[in-house]
């Protein structure tokens, strides 16, 4: 299979579809192995105590998976996610931006099923994970 939208398309796609949250998000690679994403975490994304929100690690892993599906089946906009199970393992350093690493599983003709896992920044170990099933709308190119 090849790639059918790069990281600068992908990138493009987000600010032209999804304008609403596209200055938050910055993709860094897309890559037969997957696509990398980075949160810029401001203010709005944290919680009390200087974490980042749940809701925020949630953003970042469901556009991570969303945008590896289209880097290999193009701009569709109605893929949607059908479920997300995420595991909170560790807390993220404060003061840096979260990156998660998407990977596809599967890609069938109506549903893909994936993995995020999610990094603070120059940290090694991972402070989330998700898996999300998303599915795809009949009569994609």
């Amino acid at each position: 299979m090849t790639l059918k939208m790069d990281a600068g398309q992908l990138q493009a796609f987000l600010a032209s579809d999804f304008g609403q949250v596209a200055d938050d998000f910055v993709v860094e690679r897309a890559d037969l192995d997957g696509v990398r994403v980075r949160l810029r975490v401001a203010e709005r994304h944290l919680r009390p105590g200087g974490t980042v929100s749940g809701p925020s690690m949630f953003a970042l892993a469901d556009v991570g998976l969303y945008l590896a599906i289209l880097s290999r089946i193009g701009p569709v906009a109605l893929a949607v996610t059908t479920n997300c199970a995420i595991d909170f393992m560790r807390k993220p350093e404060a003061g840096r931006d979260l990156v998660g690493e998407a990977r596809l599983l599967k890609l069938g003709k109506r549903l893909a099923v994936g993995d995020v896992v999610l990094f603070s920044e120059g940290v090694a170990e991972p402070v989330a994970r998700a898996g999300l099933t998303y599915a795809i709308p009949p009569g994609r190119g």
